[in-house]
C-alpha cells in the first residue's frame, strides 16, 4: 500500500525510484508507524499523506549541483528523520549525521539506519547549541538541512555553525518563507551568511506555498555563537 503511493507520488513530483529505493521507504514507513503508537513521533500516517508531506517534502531539499557525491550533510532537530533520512535513500552517497535533543528519537532513528542498511549515517543525541560547539561538528559540513524546526532567525543561529565555509543551509519552508526571510536578515549576516536565494516548491496535488530557503556561508560563524539552550529562542537575533 504504502509502497504504491510512494512510487505514484515520486513520479508526479518527477522523480524515479529504484525497487530497492521503493523498499526502504515502505520499511522507513512501517516503521514509523510502529514507533508511533508508543511516541510522538508523526501525526500524519496515512499511507498517501506519509508519501507526500514528509517523504518528498523531504525530497524538495536535493538539488544535484548541492549534493556532490560524498557530501557530507547534517539534519538538525531532525525528529523522526525528516528531511535526512529521505534524502539519504535517494542518495545513498550523502554522508549523514542526524542530530536530535531526545534520545528516544535517536534511539528510532538508529533502528531505522539499521533496519534499511544504510552505509555513512550517524545518529546524534545532542541540542544543536551543544553540537555546534563540539569541535567534530562544527563547521565540518559541506551542507546543513532543517524542516519545521523554528522561524528562519532561529533556525540560522541552530544551523549555520554546522556548515563550512562556502557550504549551505537548506531550509525547508512553509507559507510564510519570505516573512522569515526578510526576519532573518540579521541573523544570516552575523552567522556567516553571504547569499541568500529561495527555490519555491510544489508538492503532488497540494495547493500550499512551500519553499527551501537556501543560504550561502561565506564567512566563519563567531565563537560566541551558538548562545547557549534555549537563548536564540527567547531573544531572537
Amino acid at each position: 500500500m504504502f509502497r504504491e503511493e510512494m512510487k505514484k507520488a515520486a513520479e508526479a513530483y518527477g522523480i524515479s525510484l529504484t525497487e530497492g529505493q521503493l523498499e526502504q521507504f515502505n520499511r522507513y514507513y512501517e516503521l514509523l508507524v510502529e514507533w508511533n503508537k508508543v511516541m510522538n513521533l508523526t501525526a500524519i500516517t496515512e499511507p498517501h499523506e506519509v508519501a507526500i508531506k514528509h517523504m518528498i517534502d523531504s525530497l524538495t531539499a536535493y538539488d544535484k549541483e548541492y549534493f556532490a557525491e560524498g557530501v557530507s550533510v547534517i539534519d538538525v532537530g531532525t525528529g523522526a528523520g525528516f528531511p535526512g533520512l529521505p534524502l539519504k535513500i535517494f542518495d545513498p552517497t550523502i554522508k549523514l549525521t542526524l542530530m536530535d535533543s531526545l534520545n528516544k528519537r535517536v534511539k528510532f532513528l538508529q533502528t531505522v539506519v539499521d533496519e534499511l542498511g544504510l552505509q555513512d549515517v550517524e545518529c546524534v543525541h545532542a541540542r544543536a547549541e551543544e553540537g555546534a560547539r563540539n569541535k567534530k561538528y562544527r563547521e565540518q559540513f559541506d551542507i546543513a538541512v532543517s524542516r519545521a524546526v523554528a522561524r528562519l532567525p532561529i533556525l540560522c543561529e541552530y544551523c549555520m555553525p554546522f556548515v563550512k565555509r562556502g557550504g549551505k543551509f537548506l531550509a525547508l519552508k512553509g507559507m510564510q518563507y519570505q516573512e522569515e526571510e526578510q526576519e532573518a536578515a540579521k541573523a544570516i549576516k552575523v552567522m556567516g551568511g553571504s547569499n541568500v536565494t529561495t527555490r519555491p516548491v510544489k508538492l503532488p496535488g497540494l495547493d500550499d506555498v512551500r519553499a527551501v530557503v537556501e543560504i550561502t556561508k561565506g564567512m566563519p560563524t563567531p565563537k560566541a555563537y551558538p548562545r547557549k539552550a534555549g537563548t536564540p529562542v527567547k531573544n531572537p537575533l
